[in-house]
């Protein structure tokens, strides 16, 4: 009995006797307006529980065996495929000559729809000038394998057959003794260039411009002999890796630009500042590489006697900072703790504020006896 009278005055939660114990409407509603916040603060507690916490972080990019990935896909609403040219160019000035690309264009009318019965042509990106002493012909892309060769324009037609793909024939050195093109076709169709290029991780500029393109002493080169060139254009993708759902990594997406005026030739510069991104998704090992990027536009009218070539020109920079998003799972003891913090606290206010009602009620009812009597 000692031991049990003992542990009895160890009790932090005494019991009142039923006979003293006073109900009232005043700590109903105060009860059943906490319990229903207290299961409400529960409910958001969980919901914040399952779902990963996003972490952001800053640091010097030190990654080097990533290879950059561009994403685009691109209208030009009145110029044809077959006058269009993709190249790419390295910070130095180097044409990318084996660029990794899957590039295709698309025949459009001047109201943007697909054009039927045609399969999309593929895009050479900047191919290198044929070598005469080489005896093993380009196949530009459409090779089975490493020894494969392309002697001839036949040998060419042939390997883009087996790949069910088309061709442009003023871009492959082998057939252009037996390909003549009407300049006089240029502008009555439209061109969508859609696929992506892997290049080194490196700043850089790829552009779509007018005509054929080759090097001579360095400079690069287009043979379009057009001096009214109107470049309406509409970027329907354009991104750099993978996509990520929370950051708006695209901000070029969906992007309309109409010639308006008389302008002789145009040429549209976007200036894009990359920012590598590191996302990290919560139980998955393998993280995802991709780039953010902001961009700046500028165009100028060639009319005006302004330096300059017709086309589309995007010059990129790599930022030497790397932004790493990390989801990371909260604790089920976190959880815990932050329910029972939520019951004692809610609970521990109602009380006070039930004892404050209570309280007012009473010396509102002794006003109003002593009123009476009076």
């Amino acid at each position: 009995m000692k031991i049990a009278d003992a542990l009895r005055r160890l009790d932090a939660y005494p019991r009142t006797l039923e006979d003293f114990s006073v109900r009232t409407v005043s700590g109903a509603a105060v009860t059943l307006i906490s319990s229903s916040i207290v299961l409400i603060l529960i409910i958001l507690e969980f919901w914040a529980y399952i779902t990963p916490h996003l972490t952001e972080e800053l640091f010097v990019d030190t990654t080097r065996g990533h290879k950059l990935r561009i994403n685009l896909d691109i209208t030009m609403h009145n110029l044809a495929c077959n006058y269009l040219s993709l190249d790419a160019m390295d910070s130095s000035g180097d044409q990318h000559l084996r660029v990794d690309h899957n590039v295709f264009k698309h025949r459009l009318d001047l109201q943007g729809n697909p054009l039927k019965k045609t399969e999309p042509i593929k895009e050479i990106v900047v191919v290198s000038p044929s070598n005469k002493n080489n005896s093993c012909g380009s196949c530009y892309g459409a090779e089975y394998n490493s020894t494969h060769c392309c002697n001839n324009c036949e040998a060419v037609l042939d390997a883009y057959r087996t790949k069910k793909w088309n061709v442009q024939l003023d871009k492959i050195e082998q057939c252009k003794d037996q390909y003549k093109r009407s300049d006089l076709d240029a502008f009555k169709e439209g061109c969508r260039i859609q696929g992506h290029l892997e290049v080194n991780r490196m700043a850089g500029s790829f552009h779509i411009a007018p005509g054929s393109s080759f090097s001579l002493r360095q400079f690069h080169i287009h043979d379009f002999q057009f001096a009214d060139v109107k470049l309406s254009h509409t970027i329907n993708h354009l991104s750099f890796g993978d996509k990520i759902e929370f950051a708006k990594t695209h901000p070029l997406d969906g992007l309309e630009v109409i010639s308006e005026g008389d302008p002789k030739s145009e040429m549209y510069n976007y200036y894009l500042k990359i920012v590598p991104t590191v996302y990290v998704k919560a139980n998955e090992g393998a993280p995802t590489y991709t780039n953010q990027f902001s961009v700046t536009r500028y165009k100028k009218d060639l009319s005006n006697k302004e330096r300059g070539m017709p086309g589309v020109f995007f010059s990129y920079e790599l930022s030497p900072l790397m932004v790493k998003y990390e989801e990371k799972q909260r604790s089920f003891g976190h959880f815990a703790t932050n329910c029972c913090s939520i019951i004692g606290g809610v609970f521990t206010v109602a009380g006070i504020v039930a004892v404050f009602l209570n309280n007012s009620w009473e010396a509102l009812q002794r006003k109003l006896e002593i009123g009476k009597l009076s």
